[in-house]
């Protein structure tokens, strides 16, 4: 059963142009609003690579827990992987303007004249205490961390694939037994490097704030996109055909329950994070909040409440809308929706005019300059993913749990 050079399935091709007209537009924008645009990319790539890292923990997680009914849509979360080298190369023009540009564009830290909080950075007492960690260049510094977090993730991606797509061939159970090791060793290294990743990326836009939950954050919306984007590529291909009578209900309502719990998990770790910033009340922390309670800021506070927890929670809490084709089709587009909101809402603020976040809303091209960023990554990640599908079978056809999992209804 393959998937190859089916007419009625999206042609690579395609993507990769739209991803190449956005890409372009972005490193523009890069150029004539550097520091807008600059912020709108690293969303772009944060919120693309967030779903590629998603398959990962999925894919590690169906082979450590030896899981049988996820088998058949494993196989559309490896062809996800492909996509990580090209996420690195993504990251290429983020290094690129900080140094062709003012050093400080997107992490202030960076440049050491810079003014945070009414003192230069190299004078910044917090800045001092926190060098071991935030330098540019160091064995262990920032753009090292970066190398040696995609250079993980891309080994572990492509073992996780080559084990697959070699038992479709020689059906040996070495291969399973090769992504098992290799699934508990890298859920360790995998989680350490992303929480890494989000503290690098995310948190040192404002290098004062520090959270110890911030790495579990960004882990549960990683895992929330990629759910998402699985419904929504398990619903085409099963309309479409390809995993018609293959793809079940039954499947769809594990898959929804995954959505759910992250969901909930989301929230806690959302909601454990703002309480325990709010009841130590220690100034360094609680200006990351205050920044995000003001202006256009806090209605997209509040919308994340009831639009990224309530409603999806109440909506999958009912078990027939988990077993619904258009109904998951339906909640996973306002999970990817709500998820953009989420980054959008922890990386623009650092954006900062006059000591206030920027309102974004009214800012001339900011609009712009997103939506190329976003069609750009998602071109490229669609691309990949597209290109890995038609190489290869669309289940995984001599792993030893699929009779199994093609039975999951009965």
């Amino acid at each position: 059963m393959s998937a190859e050079r089916d007419a009625s399935l999206p042609n690579p091709t395609k993507w990769l142009m739209i991803g190449a007209v956005g890409l372009i537009v972005s490193l523009i924008g890069m150029f004539v609003d550097t520091r807008m645009a600059s912020f709108c990319y690293l969303i772009g790539m944060i919120f693309t690579t967030s779903i590629t890292i998603g398959m990962l923990f999925l894919v590690m997680i169906h082979h450590i827990f030896d899981a049988y009914w996820s088998t058949v849509i494993r196989r559309q979360a490896e062809n996800f992987l492909a996509a990580l080298p090209w996420m690195a190369v993504l990251f290429i023009p983020l290094f690129a303007i900080t140094y062709l540009k003012d050093q400080g564009t997107i992490w202030i830290w960076m440049n050491e004249d810079a003014v945070v909080h009414g003192h230069k950075v190299a004078e910044d007492v917090l800045y001092q205490k926190k060098t071991w960690w935030l330098n540019e260049f160091g064995p262990f510094g920032f753009w090292a961390r970066t190398i040696i977090s995609f250079g993980a993730w891309i080994y572990f991606a492509r073992t996780f694939r080559r084990n697959s797509f070699s038992q479709d061939s020689d059906g040996s159970a070495e291969h399973t037994f090769s992504s098992r090791k290799h699934a508990a060793g890298g859920l360790v290294v995998v989680a350490l490097t992303w929480s890494m990743a989000g503290f690098d990326w995310i948190m040192s836009l404002e290098y004062h704030w520090f959270s110890t939950m911030f790495g579990v954050w960004f882990f549960a919306n990683s895992m929330r996109a990629a759910l998402a984007v699985l419904v929504l590529v398990a619903a085409f291909l099963v309309a479409k055909g390809p995993l018609k009578g293959i793809f079940n209900t039954k499947h769809l309502h594990d898959l929804s329950t995954l959505c759910f719990a992250f969901t909930v998990f989301w929230a806690y770790i959302s909601f454990s994070q703002y309480f325990l910033i709010w009841n130590g009340n220690i100034p360094e922390e609680t200006f990351w909040y205050n920044f995000r309670e003001e202006g256009m800021w806090y209605g997209v506070s509040m919308f994340l409440i009831f639009g990224h927890f309530l409603f999806p929670f109440l909506f999958m809490l009912q078990f027939p809308l988990k077993t619904k084709f258009p109904a998951m089709v339906f909640m996973a587009c306002w999970i990817l929706f709500m998820q953009l909101f989420d980054v959008i809402f922890n990386v623009l603020p650092a954006l900062k005019d006059h000591h206030h976040p920027v309102d974004f809303i009214h800012h001339p091209l900011g609009l712009l300059w997103l939506a190329a960023a976003l069609l750009g990554g998602a071109g490229v990640l669609l691309w990949a993913f597209w290109t890995s599908f038609h190489k290869v079978k669309i289940i995984p056809i001599r792993d030893p749990r699929i009779g199994e999992c093609l039975n999951h209804n009965h």
